[in-house]
C-alpha cells in the first residue's frame, strides 16, 4: 500500500511538472534572427521547368539584400539569404523546406515559387513557427484557409480569370470559350475562375483540354481545340507550354483569342516564341521592367540591375525585389526586438502604396492575409508587353488608374549608385 501511494505520487508531481500551465520553461532561442543577423530563406526552381523565373526571382532578391546590407541592414542586423532549389518538384521542395527550416534554421520563407510546392513546404515550417512570406504563386490556398503564418500578394489566378476572361470575351464576340490548363492545382485554379466567371455572365467552357507538368508536345490538345471551333482559349499555361501551345496553333493555321494568367506574363513568352506570341493576352500585378521607355526611376533601377548581373531584369525579378523590400519594412517597424510575434503585428496594420513598378495598393489585417486581389490586362504588342487596362478586381482600385509612387517606395532606387559588375 505504501508503495502505491509512494507511486500516485510521484507520478502527480510529474503530472504536474509537465502541465504547460505550471511548468517553468526556459526561453527558446528565435529561429534565424540573432544579435547581428537575420537568416532568410527561399525555394526556386533553378533547374526544372520555371528555372527562368526562379533564377529571376532569386536575381531580385539578392539586389535588395545587397541593397539593405549596403545601407546597414535592419535595424543594425544584416540579412543573409539561402535559397534553394526544387526544380519545380514538389517532393524536392518538401526537403528543401526541411533543410532551409531544420538546418538552417532560418526566419522566415521569402518568394517560395510554385503552387503544389508551396503546399508541400508549409506543414514544415508551420510547425516551427515560421511565415511563409508573399509565396511567387497567386493560388488561393496561399491565404485560404486562413492561418496566423500566411501572407499573399498576388491576386489569384482564380480571381484574374474571373474577372478578365468574360469581359475580354464580350469584346473580342467570342462564341466559343475553351481552355487548355496543367493538371494540377495551378492549373485548375485558372481554369476555375475562368468557369465562374463566363457562368456569372450567362456563358460556359465549351471545351478543357489538359497536360502533364512538364509536357513539352501540345499537339493532340492544340488539334482538340481546333476541332471545337473555339474562337477564344484560356490559358492555364506557363512558359513553355504558353509557347507551345502559340506556336502550335499558329503552324496549324488556327488562330484564336488567347489569354493567360500573370503565370504567362513574362517577357521569356516573347523573346523564346517570337512573333508568333503578339496578339496574346495575360493578366498581371506589376509592369515588366523594360530598360527603355519607362518612367525614369523603373528605367533606373532596370538599368542598374542590369549593371549588376548582366541581364535584363523581368517581372520575377520585380517579384523577388519586392518581396525582400516589403519584409525589410515591416522587420524595421517591428524594432530592435524582432520576432515572429512583433512582424505578424506590423504586417496586420500594414498598407502598402503603389509603387515605381505601378503594383496595385494593398493592406493586410488581422483577417486579411492577400494584399490585393486587383490585376489589369496587357497584350504582346511588337514583342512587347503593353498594359491595356486599368485594375479591376479590387473593389478599391478596380475601374482607377494606378497612383503615383509614393516618394519613400521611389528612394531606394533614386539615391542608390549603379552597382559593379
Amino acid at each position: 500500500m505504501k508503495l502505491m501511494i509512494k507511486t500516485t505520487l510521484v507520478l502527480a508531481t510529474l503530472a504536474l511538472a509537465a502541465s504547460p500551465a505550471l511548468a517553468q520553461k526556459k526561453p527558446v532561442p528565435l529561429q534565424g534572427v540573432s544579435a547581428n543577423e537575420i537568416t532568410l530563406g527561399s525555394i526556386q526552381d533553378l533547374s526544372g521547368p520555371l528555372a527562368g523565373f526562379g533564377k529571376q526571382a532569386r536575381l531580385g532578391m539578392m539586389l535588395a539584400v545587397d541593397e539593405l546590407n549596403e545601407q546597414g541592414g535592419i535595424n543594425g542586423r544584416k540579412v543573409k539569404l539561402i535559397v534553394e532549389d526544387s526544380g519545380y518538384d514538389p517532393k524536392k521542395a518538401f526537403l528543401a523546406a526541411q533543410k532551409l527550416v531544420n538546418q538552417d534554421k532560418i526566419f522566415m520563407m521569402m518568394g517560395h515559387i510554385g503552387t503544389a510546392q508551396n503546399m508541400a513546404a508549409m506543414p514544415v515550417q508551420f510547425e516551427k513557427n515560421v511565415v511563409n512570406f508573399f509565396p511567387i504563386t497567386a493560388a488561393r490556398e496561399m491565404y485560404d484557409p486562413f492561418d496566423r503564418l500566411k501572407y499573399s500578394f498576388a491576386a489569384t489566378y482564380y480571381d484574374q480569370m474571373k474577372y478578365a476572361v468574360p469581359n475580354l470575351a464580350k469584346e473580342k464576340g467570342a462564341k466559343k470559350i475553351c481552355t487548355i490548363y496543367q493538371d494540377d492545382e495551378f492549373g485548375v485554379e485558372v481554369m476555375k475562375g475562368a468557369e465562374d466567371g463566363l457562368k456569372a455572365n450567362g456563358m460556359s467552357l465549351a471545351e478543357k483540354t489538359t497536360y502533364k507538368r512538364g509536357a513539352t508536345d501540345f499537339s493532340s490538345q492544340v488539334a482538340k481545340l481546333q476541332a471545337s471551333a473555339c474562337d477564344m482559349v484560356v490559358l492555364g499555361t506557363i512558359i513553355r507550354e504558353t509557347i507551345g501551345t502559340i506556336g502550335t496553333a499558329r503552324k496549324m493555321g488556327y488562330n484564336p483569342t488567347f489569354i493567360g494568367s500573370s503565370a504567362a506574363y513574362t517577357d521569356l513568352i516573347h523573346k523564346l516564341g517570337g512573333k508568333a506570341m503578339d496578339g496574346m493576352y495575360a493578366t498581371m500585378t506589376v509592369q515588366n521592367p523594360y530598360t527603355e521607355g519607362q518612367t525614369p526611376q523603373l528605367q533606373f533601377w532596370a538599368n542598374k540591375y542590369k549593371t549588376k548581373f548582366n541581364e535584363d531584369p523581368t517581372v520575377f525579378s520585380v517579384y523577388g525585389y519586392l518581396i525582400i523590400n516589403t519584409f525589410a519594412n515591416a522587420a524595421t517597424k517591428a524594432g530592435k526586438n524582432l520576432s515572429t510575434d512583433s512582424f505578424i503585428k506590423v504586417m496586420d496594420t500594414l498598407t502598402l502604396p503603389t509603387d515605381i513598378f505601378g503594383s496595385a495598393p494593398a493592406s493586410f489585417s488581422p483577417t486579411k492575409r492577400l494584399g490585393s486581389n486587383a490585376s489589369r490586362l496587357s497584350q504582346i504588342q511588337d514583342g512587347k508587353w503593353k498594359a491595356i487596362s486599368e485594375y479591376f478586381g479590387d473593389p478599391e482600385v478596380a475601374a482607377k488608374p494606378a497612383a503615383k509612387p509614393a516618394s519613400p517606395a521611389a528612394k531606394p532606387a533614386a539615391k542608390a549608385e549603379p552597382a559593379k559588375k
